[in-house]
């Protein structure tokens, strides 16, 4: 129970006994026990009081603001990896972003490794005092096995959780990133206090993390949620999954970046074209272009919203949610793609079925991943701080 305890603290500080127990649906009796041992080894201390209900007031806990553990998160997408250390307050302590890897080339995996030792090397991070390195990627992969099914069993990415784990010694775990997107707006976002909701994660390509009865859905062998591959779009683009017509190659920021460049070689002028070329990640070129009024980005962006709503059309009749959530790079354009979403689910859903259904964008846009793979560790090795 001491782990539970303080993955509860974790992500909500400051609680008092009685929420404790009721989190957990346990006794205050057994809880108090815990709650006296973890204090003993200052794991946790006393904070402050709750508010008064009408008696005493509650002595309320947290965690131990003086312990140095840390929490390592390497997000991986297409084309770049980022790299953070963040404390038990779920604070970034120091990150590398944008760091550009492609996942194409045959050398992604040691372009990964070297630049975590570097990270780790130049952050002077202390090793002992790490709880563990959380890894996230697109693709089928099974936390279970640490495997990246996506990849031949040849491929250094096939298993690039071992090679990180035997590398650095640390307790290393992996998930897809959509999941651990999820994650993130589970614990931290606007999936809170949802029981049934659907987070989209909206980058190079379209993730999806499904939450039933506040729980990660992840089907049968652990791959639900390709929400990308569903047949929906009419080009009939071969998708980087080697099939065609995938919902991918329409409504995702690739596709809004790919349109765009078309239009600008084109002859239609965007300042999209200057940006590129200024910024490492082609996606905060285009956000950039967007938010400063460009209508050739504006209008693309538009593009993939409607499209990405008609997929969604298809998810509110299969799994009628109480929420849908757009996270990941692309809530950073909510403001944009919302309307553009909300139009085509009006013309593609039954309106009996979609009524009870919201969007949301979410405000931890592209710190969802992170937020999510650091999750990912504290779930799993937090007890690695109870001497």
């Amino acid at each position: 129970m001491g782990g539970e305890i303080l993955r509860i603290l974790y992500y909500r500080p400051m609680q008092p006994i009685a929420d404790i127990a009721s989190s957990l649906s346990k006794s205050i009796p057994s809880v108090t026990k815990q709650i006296n041992t973890l204090l003993t080894k200052k794991v946790i201390v006393e904070k402050g009081y709750a508010a008064s209900t009408g008696g005493r007031k509650a002595i309320q806990y947290m965690i131990n603001e003086d312990l140095k553990y840390s929490i390592i998160s390497i997000a991986i997408d297409q084309f770049y990896t980022s790299i953070s250390s963040s404390n038990l307050k779920a604070e970034i302590i120091s990150s590398h972003n944008n760091i550009p890897i492609d996942l194409r080339d045959r050398n992604a995996t040691d372009a990964i490794l070297e630049a975590l030792d570097k990270f780790i090397s130049t952050t002077q991070i202390v090793m002992d005092q790490v709880i563990g390195i959380g890894i996230s990627m697109p693709g089928f992969v099974d936390s279970d096995t640490g495997l990246n099914e996506s990849y031949h069993e040849e491929s250094p990415l096939y298993n690039i959780r071992k090679l990180v784990k035997q590398k650095f010694s640390l307790p290393t775990i992996i998930d897809n990133d959509s999941r651990c997107i999820a994650l993130a707006e589970r614990k931290f976002g606007d999936a809170q206090g949802s029981s049934h909701s659907l987070v989209i994660n909206l980058n190079w390509g379209v993730g999806l993390g499904i939450l039933i009865n506040d729980d990660i859905f992840k089907g049968t062998s652990g791959y639900a949620g390709e929400f990308s591959h569903i047949p929906l779009s009419d080009t009939l683009t071969l998708c980087s999954c080697g099939k065609r017509g995938c919902l991918e190659v329409e409504a995702s920021i690739s596709a809004a970046v790919r349109n765009i460049e078309r239009d600008i070689k084109n002859g239609e002028y965007s300042i999209y074209d200057k940006l590129a070329k200024e910024y490492i990640n082609k996606i905060d070129a285009l956000i950039e272009a967007a938010q400063i009024g460009d209508q050739v980005a504006i209008n693309n962006i538009g593009k993939i919203g409607y499209l990405l709503g008609k997929g969604i059309s298809t998810l509110i009749h299969i799994l009628n949610p109480n929420k849908i959530i757009i996270s990941g790079r692309g809530a950073e354009i909510g403001d944009i793609l919302a309307p553009h979403i909300q139009v085509a689910i009006n013309e593609y859903s039954i309106p009996k079925i979609a009524k009870k259904t919201t969007l949301s964008i979410s405000h931890l846009n592209k710190r969802a991943q992170q937020l999510g793979t650091t999750a990912l560790v504290i779930e799993k090795y937090i007890t690695n701080i109870i001497n």
